[in-house]
Protein backbone atom coordinates (compact mmCIF):
# COMPACT_ATOMS: atom_id res chain seq x y z
CA UNK A 1 0.00 0.00 0.00
CA UNK A 2 1.65 3.28 -0.84
CA UNK A 3 2.13 5.97 1.98
CA UNK A 4 0.15 8.62 0.86
CA UNK A 5 -2.87 6.24 0.44
CA UNK A 6 -2.33 5.23 3.88
CA UNK A 7 -2.43 8.77 4.92
CA UNK A 8 -5.81 9.70 3.19
CA UNK A 9 -8.05 6.92 4.59
CA UNK A 10 -6.78 7.83 8.26
CA UNK A 11 -8.04 11.13 7.49
CA UNK A 12 -10.94 10.10 6.13
CA UNK A 13 -11.60 7.59 9.20
CA UNK A 14 -10.81 10.65 11.64
CA UNK A 15 -13.09 13.12 9.43
CA UNK A 16 -15.87 10.35 9.75
CA UNK A 17 -15.66 9.75 13.76
CA UNK A 18 -15.52 13.87 14.40
CA UNK A 19 -18.13 14.65 12.13
CA UNK A 20 -21.48 15.70 14.08
CA UNK A 21 -24.26 13.81 12.56
CA UNK A 22 -26.99 16.21 11.58
CA UNK A 23 -29.44 13.76 10.24
CA UNK A 24 -29.46 12.15 13.67
CA UNK A 25 -29.60 15.61 15.75
CA UNK A 26 -32.43 16.51 13.72
CA UNK A 27 -34.51 13.48 14.81
CA UNK A 28 -33.55 14.33 18.28
CA UNK A 29 -35.02 17.64 18.25
CA UNK A 30 -37.85 16.41 16.30
CA UNK A 31 -38.04 13.68 19.05
CA UNK A 32 -38.15 16.25 21.84
CA UNK A 33 -40.09 18.72 20.24
CA UNK A 34 -43.02 16.04 20.41
CA UNK A 35 -42.74 16.87 23.69
CA UNK A 36 -41.96 20.52 24.53
CA UNK A 37 -41.79 23.37 22.33
CA UNK A 38 -38.42 24.52 21.97
CA UNK A 39 -37.42 28.00 21.48
CA UNK A 40 -33.79 27.92 21.70
CA UNK A 41 -31.26 24.55 21.33
CA UNK A 42 -27.71 24.89 21.00
CA UNK A 43 -25.17 21.92 20.90
CA UNK A 44 -21.49 22.71 21.53
CA UNK A 45 -18.78 19.80 23.09
CA UNK A 46 -15.70 18.23 21.73
CA UNK A 47 -17.18 17.12 18.57
CA UNK A 48 -18.37 19.92 17.73
CA UNK A 49 -14.77 21.64 18.50
CA UNK A 50 -13.56 18.71 16.19
CA UNK A 51 -15.72 19.70 13.92
CA UNK A 52 -14.79 23.48 14.10
CA UNK A 53 -11.06 22.54 13.08
CA UNK A 54 -9.56 22.61 17.05
CA UNK A 55 -6.35 21.13 17.54
CA UNK A 56 -6.34 17.77 18.79
CA UNK A 57 -4.15 18.29 21.69
CA UNK A 58 -6.03 19.41 24.37
CA UNK A 59 -8.35 18.69 27.25
CA UNK A 60 -11.76 17.75 25.28
CA UNK A 61 -14.55 18.02 28.09
CA UNK A 62 -17.56 16.22 27.40
CA UNK A 63 -18.08 15.15 23.42
CA UNK A 64 -21.46 16.68 23.24
CA UNK A 65 -23.28 19.96 25.18
CA UNK A 66 -27.12 19.82 24.50
CA UNK A 67 -28.60 22.94 25.66
CA UNK A 68 -31.94 23.83 25.13
CA UNK A 69 -34.34 26.17 26.30
CA UNK A 70 -38.61 25.88 26.41
CA UNK A 71 -40.77 28.01 28.29
CA UNK A 72 -42.65 24.61 28.79
CA UNK A 73 -40.26 23.81 31.50
CA UNK A 74 -41.87 26.33 33.54
CA UNK A 75 -43.04 24.43 37.11
CA UNK A 76 -41.38 21.50 35.52
CA UNK A 77 -38.56 19.87 38.28
CA UNK A 78 -35.51 20.43 36.68
CA UNK A 79 -33.92 16.73 37.19
CA UNK A 80 -37.03 15.42 35.55
CA UNK A 81 -36.70 17.32 31.99
CA UNK A 82 -33.29 16.87 32.14
CA UNK A 83 -33.70 12.96 32.16
CA UNK A 84 -36.65 12.80 29.77
CA UNK A 85 -34.48 14.80 27.10
CA UNK A 86 -31.28 12.75 27.89
CA UNK A 87 -33.02 9.39 27.30
CA UNK A 88 -34.33 10.32 23.75
CA UNK A 89 -30.62 11.36 23.28
CA UNK A 90 -29.50 8.13 21.39
CA UNK A 91 -25.66 8.03 22.30
CA UNK A 92 -25.33 5.21 19.70
CA UNK A 93 -26.04 7.18 16.43
CA UNK A 94 -24.06 10.33 17.99
CA UNK A 95 -21.39 8.37 18.92
CA UNK A 96 -21.49 9.66 22.28
CA UNK A 97 -23.70 10.93 25.05
CA UNK A 98 -24.13 14.20 25.84
CA UNK A 99 -24.28 16.85 28.79
CA UNK A 100 -27.80 17.86 28.10
CA UNK A 101 -28.97 21.41 29.69
CA UNK A 102 -33.01 22.24 29.66
CA UNK A 103 -34.18 25.71 31.67
CA UNK A 104 -36.80 28.18 31.16
CA UNK A 105 -35.98 31.07 29.06
CA UNK A 106 -35.45 33.28 32.54
CA UNK A 107 -32.73 30.17 34.08
CA UNK A 108 -31.28 30.34 30.56
CA UNK A 109 -30.10 33.78 31.08
CA UNK A 110 -29.30 33.10 34.44
CA UNK A 111 -27.24 29.94 33.56
CA UNK A 112 -25.38 31.94 30.91
CA UNK A 113 -23.44 34.33 33.51
CA UNK A 114 -23.01 31.38 36.12
CA UNK A 115 -22.41 28.14 33.98
CA UNK A 116 -19.13 28.65 31.39
CA UNK A 117 -19.96 25.31 29.46
CA UNK A 118 -23.69 26.43 28.38
CA UNK A 119 -21.92 29.88 27.53
CA UNK A 120 -19.67 28.21 25.32
CA UNK A 121 -22.08 25.82 23.78
CA UNK A 122 -24.25 28.82 23.20
CA UNK A 123 -21.28 31.09 21.48
CA UNK A 124 -19.52 28.88 20.01
CA UNK A 125 -21.63 25.81 19.56
CA UNK A 126 -23.74 25.22 16.52
CA UNK A 127 -27.41 27.00 16.84
CA UNK A 128 -29.86 24.40 15.91
CA UNK A 129 -32.82 26.47 15.65
CA UNK A 130 -30.98 28.66 12.64
CA UNK A 131 -29.86 25.96 11.21
CA UNK A 132 -31.22 22.80 9.54
CA UNK A 133 -29.56 20.42 11.41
Amino acid sequence: MNPSAAAGTIVDAVELTTAVNRRELQRYLDRVGDRWPIDRAALGGARVDDEQGAPPQRERGPEFVMVLVSQAFEGMPWLERVYVAGSLWDGLEMGATADVHCYTPDEFERKLLTLPRVARAVQTGIDLMAEPA
